[in-house]
């Protein structure tokens, strides 16, 4: 089955209350879509890291008590897992959907993305769209648009990232829920596509 988009009702999960109803509601309403959107991105992706890059659902298997505000889809180049490396990610709050390149805290690159950051600050904040966004915690919706973000700011983010064992970062678009392409398969998976090569060039700095 093609991958079909997100509605309305795909963000209204995380309005259900209680760890059990929230779950079942994703489980039923959303994981199938993200399962089919990482299988639809996967060779996509493979092709454009010059490397297999494997689809990762969010199983959310280690909450006990408080619902996730969030889930998603998330591509590395390993079939185990992609906490631990830089990858992509495509997921959701209750307000928007996030396609994003990130690297979190569990990641040994971070070192290494710090210091290419730094490194090439003048190009990263010359190539990305204004319209982006970065964020420096993966759990909070909270972000500051590419069109905000000062050479020192920029600079503090990466250094930050680089000595900080809790820091991470995050880069890409944000589309608010309600947004029509949203609904149109065919056309989020081409916007998907494009906001991913323009994320790429970060991917390769993180190695």
């Amino acid at each position: 089955m093609p991958f079909e988009g997100f509605h309305s009702k795909d963000f209204e999960v995380f309005n259900v209350p209680g760890l059990e109803p929230r779950m079942e509601a994703l489980i039923a309403n959303v994981r199938p879509k993200l399962e089919e959107l990482g299988r639809e991105m996967a060779p996509f992706l493979s092709a454009l890291c010059g490397e297999e890059m494997f689809p990762h659902v969010a199983k959310h298997a280690r909450r006990t008590i408080n619902p996730p505000n969030d889930t998603w889809v998330a591509w590395a180049a390993s079939k185990r897992g992609y906490k631990a490396l830089p990858h992509f990610q495509v997921g959701m709050f209750e307000s928007h959907l996030f396609i994003i390149f990130a690297v979190i805290y569990e990641s040994p690159n971070k070192v290494t993305f710090a210091k290419h950051l730094k490194k090439n600050r003048s190009q990263v904040i010359q190539s990305l769209p204004e319209h982006f966004y970065w964020s420096m915690d993966h759990m909070d919706p909270g972000f500051t648009p590419h069109a905000d973000m000062s050479p020192r700011a920029f600079s503090e983010m990466a250094d930050r990232l680089e000595k900080v064992k809790k820091a991470e970062v995050l880069c890409g678009l944000r589309i608010p829920k309600g947004e029509a392409v949203l609904e149109n398969g065919p056309e989020l998976v081409s916007v998907i596509q494009s906001t991913f090569e323009t994320l790429l060039p970060l991917y390769k700095m993180a190695f």
